[in-house]
């Protein structure tokens, strides 16, 4: 079983202030990115791994989407979900992605930022590219392995006041656990070569590989974003089903 560390309420709270729960899909600096990795939905069966409030079922359905399923394990997401939620053609449903199984095909997988809580990747992937239409597409984010590699996920500060993030223990997959919003927070380490061999031990072929970071216009309007270009903190990465 997945830890279901959105239901714990601290964590819940905390999380409801980001600027990607505030103002969604537009909150969250990386999605003009992630958007032109996808194909055009419409008429697309979609399926939203770890879909939190609904936000890309919602941006989906707006898109001409003919289904969409969002999946989490956290009931506290699902009903903020149903509550942001009107219209036809989203259901939303509560299982863990770790024994996810699917009985229906789609045209379209999608994951922003929840894969890298699972333990073990292989079986999703398995059962994702079971369920895709031949052609069908997988697109997801995920924290970047430069990212999850240290034990203490905090930059380093030298004595002239140079930043530095650490990616020692790069070698070492496994689980982390970082102090976010709550304490305990765990998240797995698995380097980039792990990612990819699995998407393509399961079948896929990799389309596109973003290591991302803010463009500069980006980094304009939110100077916060200045750090992100020291090290990539998540990767986007598309991939397909052969035809």
């Amino acid at each position: 079983m997945s830890q279901n560390i959105y239901d714990n309420p601290t964590f819940f709270a905390g999380y409801a202030t980001l600027p990607r729960s505030v103002a969604g899909l537009d909150g969250a600096p990386e999605w003009p990115a992630l958007r032109a990795m996808l194909p055009s939905l419409k008429d697309l069966r979609v399926l939203d791994l770890g879909c939190g409030y609904g936000w890309f079922c919602r941006y989906a359905q707006q898109q001409g989407a003919r289904e969409v399923l969002g999946i989490d394990v956290s009931e506290k997401m699902l009903a903020q979900a149903a509550a942001m939620t009107s219209g036809q053609g989203i259901r939303y449903q509560r299982a863990d992605l770790e024994t996810l199984q699917l009985n229906e095909t789609y045209d379209l997988a999608y994951s922003s930022l929840a894969l890298h809580y699972l333990s073990n990747i292989e079986p999703l992937l398995t059962t994702l590219f079971d369920a895709l239409k031949p052609g069908g597409m997988l697109v997801f984010s995920c924290e970047h392995p430069i990212y999850t590699a240290p034990l203490q996920q905090q930059w380093m500060v030298d004595d002239q006041q140079q930043r530095s993030w650490p990616i020692n223990h790069y070698q070492q997959e496994g689980e982390r656990i970082s102090n976010w919003f709550a304490d305990g927070v765990k998240k797995q380490h698995r380097k980039l070569a792990s990612w990819i061999n699995a998407l393509i031990g399961a079948g896929f072929e990799i389309v596109h590989l973003d290591e991302w970071g803010p463009a500069d216009e980006q980094v304009k309007q939110n100077p916060g974003l200045e750090e992100e270009r020291d090290r990539p903190m998540m990767f986007l990465l598309s991939a397909s089903k052969p035809q």
